[in-house]
């Protein structure tokens, strides 16, 4: 049976890249695919203007405007060169010679103002590919732009190897506690917060369910109808406009011992239409960490040990006025040179 042309679309007119080379890493178990090369220009002074520009009309609540940039992220996320799960970036300027780089994060279904793991990714990529400059041990500090202001990724080195990233997030603040949601599963109370993007965070057993493989299912669903069902609460609003607004992720989690450091959760981050994050999340792990010094439960010298549905872990402490720091680990997994063949009627691929 021939390809539906209205699925799998050839590339059109606006499609002008045809050679695209990217770096992938995983940070925790969640894929990070760096744009290096075949870009076409994004119009913007700034990242948040670029990522304005790639969205389009309508801001983030609304499917990205196809263009020749996002003809480039379907061709990396899409089948049969990416996979429903995959997370990428792509490389801009910066605002200002006051930063390293600017980045685009997206995936599958458009792009983020956030992404903590890509954070430490390109933290890592910016080091091992000779960007900026660092020694043989001690730390290097990379400043990233991304669309919700400037953050940074120290990574941690020792004989000549990268051993670790430390993230380091704009201010988190918590927007609202305690908001009933009702789900097919059952009611919720869900708190929420911003952290570079908006949260909802509840605790999963209050849909009967563990933060397991073997429960993905339903807290997928789970976090899909609480997502929906926030779509227009005002504690979603960001002040700085509707480029920060709406919820990005739900966050269901359950509570493991304390360690003697401090608390410890298991959580899965599900965004985006039912994408699942491998890693504990990075930005994520910022909104538990203000939820968490709130209730009191996270003070001085503190850390969460933040696990994932995968068995990784980040660590994460919440520092003075909201800002926060996550640490985690960050390996290269390939480096690629993808082609699009104007002859191929799949064009830039397909999603099941």
């Amino acid at each position: 049976m021939s390809p539906d042309p209205s699925v799998h679309p050839r590339p059109d007119a606006a499609f002008t890249v045809h050679t695209v080379r990217t770096t992938d890493y995983h940070t925790a178990g969640e894929p990070f695919r760096i744009v290096t090369d075949g870009l076409p220009p994004v119009p913007g002074d700034t990242v948040a203007e670029r990522c304005t520009t790639a969205l389009g009309p309508g801001g983030s609540g609304t499917a990205p405007r196809r263009s020749a940039l996002d003809d480039v992220r379907r061709l990396l996320v899409q089948e049969p060169r990416g996979h429903a799960g995959m997370y990428g970036g792509f490389l801009v300027p910066p605002d200002d010679n006051g930063a390293d780089l600017g980045v685009l994060f997206w995936h599958k279904d458009g792009y983020s103002t956030a992404c903590g793991h890509g954070t430490m990714a390109l933290g890592a990529w910016a080091v091992d590919s000779g960007l900026v400059a660092a020694p043989g041990d001690g730390d290097a500090t990379v400043r990233i732009d991304v669309p919700s202001g400037r953050v940074t990724a120290t990574v941690h080195r020792d004989a000549g190897r990268t051993t670790g990233v430390t993230f380091r997030n704009v201010p988190a603040r918590v927007a609202a506690r305690k908001v009933p949601v009702a789900t097919s599963l059952g009611l919720a109370e869900v708190d929420i917060a911003h952290a570079g993007a908006c949260y909802a965070a509840v605790p999963a057993r209050e849909f009967g369910l563990r933060v397991s493989r073997a429960d993905l299912p339903g807290l997928v669903r789970a976090g899909q109808e609480i997502r929906a069902a926030l779509a227009t609460h005002p504690a979603t609003w960001h002040p700085d406009g509707p480029l920060l607004s709406g919820v990005y992720g739900v966050i269901l989690y359950e509570e493991l011992p304390d360690t003697p450091f401090g608390p410890h959760q298991r959580n899965v981050t599900v965004f985006a239409d039912g994408q699942i994050d491998r890693s504990p999340c990075g930005s994520g792990t910022s909104a538990r960490l203000a939820l968490l010094g709130e209730d009191g439960r996270l003070g001085a010298g503190e850390d969460l040990l933040h696990e994932s549905v995968t068995g990784t872990v980040f660590t994460g402490r919440l520092l003075a006025d909201g800002v926060t720091e996550v640490t985690g680990t960050a390996y290269r997994t390939g480096e690629h040179r993808f082609l699009l063949d104007s002859r191929d009627t799949l064009g830039t691929g397909f999603l099941l």
